[in-house]
């Protein structure tokens, strides 16, 4: 059973479906149009100092990205084209290696000032992670108080007993998680959204640094959204099909999937080994912003690029994290097929 679904898999991924006639001994194949997913890189030898964002160099490129992404004229059109005034925007971050090592504080801010050119009414502008003492350190708060705009930690906010992802193996429930403390049948098998994701956001941008992930290869979009977002996670980070199997069914839930419009990857630096703490010695510094509508996609360049760069510099490099991108492009997600990228290098 397990080799028929590699095969079929295979057949997915390569452009086929397939169709059983009304004799079940006859299956038919039909070739089908590959996915595609668009990816635009923008790049400028200045946007980084000593691996310190030039902010008015890193504007430049934003803007550039958004509006050759959307083919809008003009950098409010271009956003305008993702959200709407009515709209509370999250601009989701990964805040715990820092403002070095995670997302940098330069690239966000060049996101909003692109939403507040757009008429975005600042408080439905809102930076957030799992914890704000996290983003606190990384200078979030400090840059949502420059902006008017509203910083937030998921975990604070409470989680959504609606919204959950349900699955039967179970973990070490912690402080924090909703159902810490509690006992009976059934207790630890769901993960559960957070309020701030499921109740008041109505449009995600995902913003995940180039930072490697010891088990997924890259700490990348979809990494940061779908453990950012839920609790009970202890129970998928120590295992690394877990992970594979919970990333990309944690992003399916409708709550949280179908609000994502945009994800980028800064690439101002590729740190390939460290994780969560930053460590520039094992880092290089790209000055690249990388922009799409596939998160997918998106990190299965980033994963590239790791490679790449520890080749490069003699690490060992991983060649067992791809499970999570095929799952996710098998449930639709995104494309994971390299050779169905294109990659667009905006002037």
């Amino acid at each position: 059973m397990r080799r028929v679904l590699f095969g079929l898999i295979g057949l997915v991924q390569s452009g086929w479906v397939w169709a059983q006639t009304t004799n079940t001994e006859s299956v038919t194949f039909v070739a089908t149009p590959p996915k595609t997913a668009q990816v635009y890189i923008v790049h400028d030898p200045d946007a980084t100092s000593a691996f310190s964002p030039n902010p008015n160099v890193v504007q430049a490129m934003v803007n550039r990205a958004i509006t050759n992404l959307t083919g809008k004229p003009t950098v409010a059109a271009a956003w305008l084209s993702l959200v709407s005034a009515q709209d509370t925007v999250g601009i989701k971050v990964l805040s715990t290696p820092g403002a070095t090592g995670g997302t940098r504080p330069a690239v966000v801010a060049a996101v909003v000032q692109g939403l507040l050119a757009a008429k975005l009414p600042p408080r439905q502008i809102v930076v957030w992670d799992k914890h704000l003492g996290d983003l606190r350190l990384a200078g979030y708060v400090e840059l949502a108080d420059r902006f008017g705009i509203r910083v937030a930690g998921s975990a604070a906010a409470g989680y959504d007993e609606a919204n959950y992802y349900d699955k039967p193996f179970l973990g070490q429930l912690v402080w924090g998680d909703h159902e810490f403390g509690l006992r009976g049948d059934g207790i630890g098998r769901r993960s559960f959204v957070s309020r701030l994701v499921a109740r008041e956001l109505t449009r995600i941008i995902n913003v995940a640094p180039l930072l490697n992930h010891n088990m997924m290869g890259v700490s990348g979009n979809l990494f940061s959204l779908s453990l950012g977002s839920v609790d009970n996670t202890l129970r998928f980070e120590a295992d690394g099909d877990r992970l594979a199997t919970a990333v990309p069914e944690i992003l399916a839930l409708p709550a949280l999937g179908d609000r994502v419009v945009l994800n980028v990857i800064d690439a101002l630096v590729c740190q390939y080994e460290g994780r969560q703490r930053p460590m520039l010695h094992y880092s290089t510094a790209l000055n690249q912003l990388w922009f799409s509508k596939d998160a997918v996609a998106l990190d299965v360049l980033a994963l590239e690029e790791m490679n790449r760069q520890r080749q490069l510099h003699g690490v060992s490099v991983v060649t067992n994290a791809t499970e999570v991108y095929l799952n996710a492009a098998i449930m639709d997600l995104g494309v994971s097929d390299r050779s169905q990228i294109r990659v667009e290098t905006v002037p």
